[in-house]
C-alpha cells in the first residue's frame, strides 16, 4: 500500500509540472482550430463503447458532442484508457477529459473540473457465496479493480492490509477476469457491474456495499478559467433545456438527479 501511495504521489508531482506549463488560453486555441480534442472511454459501457459499426457510443460520447456544440466547434473524440486519462490531459494530447471522471483532492491539485453532468456510484460486487458488508470483510480476499480508477484509489485507502488488490489495465480485462473466475470480487461502477451480469447470468455479481456515491465531471488543465466557464455554460444550457436529462435517461435508465440538475457551477 505504501508503494502505491509513493507511485501515486510521484505521478501527481510529475503532472503538477506539466500543469504549470499549460497554455494559458486553450479555449482560444480550440476556437481558432475549430476542433476540441476530448478524451473519452471506449470499453466502459454504457458511458463509452464501440458498436457493431465500430463507432463510439455512450453517455460520455453524447456529452462530449454536446460540449463541443456548446463551444461552437467540432468534436475530435480520442479513446483514452482510464489509467491514462490525466496523463493524456497533462501532456496536451487532449484538451479535456469526459470519461466518468470523479473529483477528489489529489486530482484537484492538477486539474480543474466542470459542474457535474451525470451520476456514477462506485461499489464492491461479488459472487453470492462470499459475504461482504464493508471494507473489514475484505480481509484476506482478492479484489479486482481497473488500475487508477476511483475504486482503485478508494479501496487502497480503506481495505485491510491483508486484502489483495489485483489491478487490471482496463475494464475489459477486469470483466474478463470475473467471467473466467480469476477474481470473485470486484470494485467497479454500478453500471459496469450490471453489464457484467449480462455476461454471467448464472454467476451475477451482487452488490456488497457502496464505496462512494459519485458524480461525473469534465476534467481540464489548471489555469484555464475561460475554458471551464465555457464548458459550464454548455452544461447549464443543456440542463435547462432538458437535453442532458434525455442523455442520462437514454443510457442509464434513470433521470438526472435533482442535485446534479440544479448545479450550475
Amino acid at each position: 500500500m505504501k508503494f502505491v501511495k509513493t507511485v501515486l504521489a510521484a505521478s501527481i508531482g510529475l503532472m503538477t509540472v506539466f500543469a504549470g506549463a499549460a497554455s494559458a488560453d486553450t479555449l482560444a486555441d480550440i476556437q481558432k482550430a475549430g476542433v476540441v480534442k476530448i478524451g473519452v472511454p471506449q470499453d466502459f459501457a454504457p458511458y463509452g463503447s464501440v458498436n457493431a459499426d465500430l463507432q463510439l457510443q455512450g453517455l460520455d460520447i453524447d456529452v462530449a458532442r454536446l460540449v463541443a456544440k456548446g463551444l461552437g466547434v467540432k468534436a475530435e473524440l480520442i479513446p483514452v484508457p482510464i489509467s491514462s486519462r490525466m496523463a493524456f490531459l497533462q501532456t496536451h494530447k487532449i484538451d479535456m477529459v469526459i470519461s466518468t471522471l470523479g473529483k477528489n483532492a489529489e486530482r484537484e491539485r492538477v486539474m480543474d473540473f466542470s459542474q457535474g453532468y451525470a451520476p456514477y456510484n462506485n461499489s464492491v460486487f461479488g459472487v453470492a457465496a462470499i459475504k461482504v458488508a464493508g471494507p473489514a470483510d475484505l480481509a484476506n480476499q482478492t479484489v479486482g479493480v481497473a488500475r487508477s480508477t476511483f475504486e482503485d484509489l478508494m479501496l487502497t485507502d480503506s481495505v485491510p492490509k491483508s486484502t489483495v488488490l489485483k489491478r487490471y489495465e482496463d475494464n475489459n480485462s477486469l470483466i474478463a477476469a470475473y467471467v473466467s473466475g480469476q477474481v470473485q470480487i470486484v470494485g467497479t461502477g454500478d453500471f459496469v457491474a450490471y453489464a457484467l451480469a449480462e455476461k454471467t447470468p448464472t454467476n451475477k455479481p451482487l452488490l456488497k456495499y457502496i464505496i462512494n456515491v459519485s458524480t461525473c465531471y469534465v476534467g481540464m488543465n489548471k489555469g484555464e478559467p475561460a475554458l471551464v466557464a465555457k464548458v459550464n455554460d454548455a452544461l447549464t444550457a443543456s440542463k435547462k433545456s432538458g437535453e442532458l436529462n434525455g442523455i442520462v435517461k437514454k443510457w442509464l435508465n434513470v433521470p438526472l438527479s435533482e442535485k446534479i440538475a440544479s448545479t450550475y457551477q
